[in-house]
């Protein structure tokens, strides 16, 4: 579904990107680790083209995307979830949905309110509420439904549990597993490894904009070494 090749990206003339690759297989939820400044969400803006690549490749869904303008990504049926929500505070949840709205695709989950009403719960029961009156982990919420409301066939999910109370992390943890059942392909960038191992297939660990590490959860979970070496604080 989505294959990233020698990726390399910069801010100005700092080298943050070098030489990234993964792969997400339609159906699977992987997961990219890695500490604060390891390179997690620049990877997740070079795919989604809000940040241009040097060099490299990125194909979804059999298509080379690294040149398109992010709008284009978009309607190609590529989402993506950001780390600081961008909700519209001003719009209620059910104007913020319609933001998203794309046309159903034969290859994707089509999703409507009442389906996301049930895939998170807390949204149904505040449908005219403004988005700037919900707390943190609601927008979360907000954020990820308006995004299916584009019908992707693969999420990008930028540090999904970051902030938010255990509660919410539990019901974002059986959300995404909801989307993989309906067959959607997830990558999502995580410092949180509990949360990574609950919803992930396979892995990847990221450190100073270099892939380290490469395998299944189980793999990564047997390899304390590995996990001292790039995870630990």
């Amino acid at each position: 579904m989505l294959a990233v090749k020698a990726l390399n990206a910069y801010y100005g003339r700092a080298h943050i990107l070098a030489d990234v690759g993964l792969e997400v297989a339609t159906g699977d939820v992987v997961c990219l680790l890695g500490r604060n400044g390891a390179g997690k969400s620049t990877t997740l803006k070079s795919i989604i083209g809000l940040v241009r690549p040097a060099s490299g490749e990125v194909v979804f869904d059999g298509r080379r995307i690294e040149r398109l303008e992010p709008y284009a990504i978009a309607q190609a049926g590529l989402g993506y979830v950001p780390e600081d929500r961008r909700i519209f505070t001003d719009l209620t949840v059910m104007e913020n949905l319609e933001v998203g709205r794309q046309p159903a695709r034969r290859s994707a989950p089509t999703w409507t309110p009442e389906r996301l009403f049930a895939l998170f719960p807390n949204l149904g029961t505040m449908q005219g509420r403004p988005g700037g009156r919900m707390s943190g982990g609601e927008q979360q919420m907000l954020t990820i439904a308006r995004t299916l409301m584009g019908n992707p066939s693969c999420l990008l999910l930028d540090e999904p549990s970051e902030g938010l109370a255990p509660v919410i992390v539990d019901q974002m943890a059986a959300a995404i597993r909801a989307l993989k059942k309906e067959g959607l392909s997830v990558l999502l960038s995580e410092q949180n490894l509990h949360f990574a191992a609950e919803v992930s297939d396979r892995a990847y660990i990221i450190e100073k904009g270099r892939i380290r590490f490469s395998g299944t959860m189980t793999e990564l979970a047997a390899d304390p070494d590995v996990r001292a070496q790039y995870l630990s604080v």
